[in-house]
């Protein structure tokens, strides 16, 4: 039976302290429960906000576009609507131009909702921006473009 190789706990370290992956993922946690909770009083999540949010739109989207827009697949984007479809929040439709793709749509009551949600989001943006020490979002922001 052959011995497996020993990680030396110093390398457990330098990925703890060093790891932007982990950091960025702690980070992006901590701020999902932020606006969780904060958007928690109109039963949205911070995904659910920023999905109304991305058909905000003079013209309705594609399943492609949003789906671009928020880094997900179609798959995972089709479960996520399904939630909002229930509440009556958006509407998805047949594309009139292919028949084979779908328009995504805010409802009326979606868009109510999106409008009671943007205060509690701006507020709370406010209070995650105050947060960095070297106040700097934009600089924050342009890093983590970079690495998307």
């Amino acid at each position: 039976m052959s011995r497996a190789a020993a990680v030396p706990f110093a390398a457990t370290l330098e990925v703890r302290d060093c790891c932007l992956c982990l950091h960025v993922q702690r980070a992006a946690r901590a701020l999902a429960r932020r606006f969780d909770d904060a958007l928690r009083p109109l039963s949205l999540t911070n995904g659910q906000f920023s999905l109304l949010m991305s058909l905000n739109r003079p013209q309705s989207p594609g399943m492609a576009q949003v789906a671009a827009l928020l880094a997900m697949d179609r798959t995972t984007l089709t479960a996520a609507l399904k939630p909002l479809q229930r509440r009556g929040l958006v509407k998805v439709a047949p594309d009139p131009s292919d028949r084979r793709g779908r328009l995504l749509h805010l409802t009326p009551a979606g868009r109510t909702l999106l409008a009671e949600a943007l205060p509690i989001w701006q507020r709370t943006h406010r209070d995650v921006e105050a947060l960095l020490p070297d106040g700097d979002p934009d600089g924050l922001r342009n890093g983590l473009r970079a690495l998307a």
